[in-house]
């Protein structure tokens, strides 16, 4: 029995095989990578913690990190509050929704059109001479002149978290619902005869039973907004225009790796990500469940 056992480890040999080599070598390799002056080519030397020095010291780096936040912020402030408004209307047992499968596919529709083909359209909608929104609000009388809206830092950031709120907003909005679809009607049920308010029955039923779908939504969106790279490389020139206001911290990674050749000082960037993202996940974490009560003891 023990020699025909031994046979599963050929079986599981294969995925082992690609997770080092595809994962586990190439972390390891950039962790290294990191303390050297890799150029690309040639042999990397060791310079100890100069990368590491010079990415706290970095003005770039602190410009993308907060180009990063502002972007991810706005975005996800606009998708969670109106995945939590919807929610709060299609579990009111007052009001009874028809048609809530239908709204799931139309909302979550946009997050499986390709970031390309996004970046394509929203480029051609915010044209500052031939774009669509331009002529729509020109022709309602709403502005005058035309607005270069990828031209200026406020509206380029703005427009940006927008566009990611139409991609991401229908993700969000499905967990929310599975996560309401989860709590039992007699809550609410009891809350409706007790006389609560929809707000009182959103605010002390439905947010405390979904902190766990909350938690995840939060940290999974603050992972992804801060590895935000493809939207501002394919609407802007590649560098973050304009005045390096789109200019994310996986977009300077990329910079300084494959157009400046600084493989060794992005390896650090990638660890100072890696470390920036690990400590944001864990404050999320504390706020939500650090100030949770201690059950008191029994005697």
């Amino acid at each position: 029995m023990k020699n025909i056992n031994r046979y599963g480890y050929f079986f599981i040999a294969p995925f082992w095989l690609v997770f080092l080599v595809f994962s586990i070598y190439p972390v390891a390799l950039t962790f290294y990578y990191s303390f050297t002056n890799y150029t690309g080519s040639g042999e990397a030397q060791l310079v100890g913690l100069a990368n590491y020095k010079r990415l706290l010291t970095d003005t770039y780096f602190v410009e993308a990190f907060f180009n990063t936040w502002k972007i991810w912020g706005v975005n996800f402030a606009l998708q969670m509050g109106l995945a939590l408004i919807l929610a709060m209307i299609f579990s009111d047992m007052r009001i009874k929704l028809k048609g809530i499968a239908f709204f799931r596919s139309i909302f979550y529709l946009p997050n499986l059109i390709t970031i390309s083909s996004v970046a394509l359209l929203f480029g051609i909608l915010l044209d500052w001479q031939h774009g669509s929104l331009n002529m729509m609000l020109m022709k309602l009388g709403i502005i005058s002149d035309p607005i270069n809206w990828l031209n200026e830092p406020t509206s380029a950031q703005l427009s940006v978290s927008l566009i990611l709120t139409w991609m991401w907003f229908g993700h969000s909005f499905i967990v929310v619902m599975a996560g309401v679809s989860g709590i039992s009607k007699d809550y609410y049920e009891a809350a409706l005869i007790d006389g609560a308010n929809r707000w009182q029955t959103f605010s002390k039923i439905t947010i405390p039973l979904l902190k766990p779908i909350l938690l995840y939504i939060m940290i999974t969106s603050l992972i992804g907004g801060l590895q935000l790279f493809d939207l501002p490389m394919l609407l802007t020139d590649g560098i973050g225009s304009p005045d390096g206001s789109l200019n994310t911290m996986v977009l300077y990674l990329y910079n300084q790796a494959f157009k400046y050749n600084n493989y060794g000082y992005a390896a650090a960037v990638a660890y100072g990500l890696f470390v920036i993202t690990l400590i944001f996940s864990a404050f999320i974490f504390k706020g939500m469940y650090g100030k949770e009560r201690k059950q008191p003891r029994q005697v």
